[in-house]
């Protein structure tokens, strides 16, 4: 099993999740490779996807909706998985965050096995209008590396039953 790990991330915490996942399928056994989904010009050669992206204003990043809309045959035809990262709080780690609306449809579209969505990271010093604005309270790192790692290994032994 060859899977490949894209994300579309704007100021690099879901592509450190990304990373945090292809990693923990290596680790597994899993034979991963990580790449910015932007980058991806086939899928050619993987067994199975886990896209991830960015939320912002509650909308996943262009990048992995771009993705999604160019890849969509392919996609449908490997087992999938889709992740978000956004919240600037523990409201991840509280409970299941069901997908935005976007992703909702990109899941059903895809015939999607699961989707997670993690905490997000927003350095304090961020630079734009808008991310200035919202590091002025909601600054910091989110994300639960436990529960990355979680979901990834439930995503491992579902790749082992699909194998076998």
């Amino acid at each position: 099993m060859k899977v490949l790990v894209a994300y579309a991330s704007e100021r690099g915490g879901t592509a450190e999740i990304a990373e945090w996942i292809g990693a923990e399928l290596l680790r597994t056994g899993v034979d991963a490779q990580v790449s910015p989904a932007g980058d991806v010009t086939t899928l050619d050669g993987f067994d199975a996807v886990v896209l991830g992206g960015a939320l912002y204003a509650g909308r996943w990043h262009r990048e992995a909706r771009r993705f999604a809309r160019h890849h969509a045959g392919a996609l449908a035809d490997r087992p999938v998985w889709l992740f978000s990262s956004g919240p600037l709080d523990r409201s991840a780690e509280e409970r299941e965050i069901a997908p935005v609306p976007g992703v909702a449809k990109v899941a059903r579209h895809v015939g999607a096995r699961g989707h997670a969505t993690f905490g997000g990271r927003l350095d304090p010093g961020a630079r734009g209008f808008l991310a200035s604005r919202i590091a002025q309270r909601a600054s910091g790192d989110h994300r639960d590396r436990d529960r990355v790692r979680a979901w990834t290994d439930a995503i491992a032994d579902d790749l082992r039953a699909v194998s076998a």
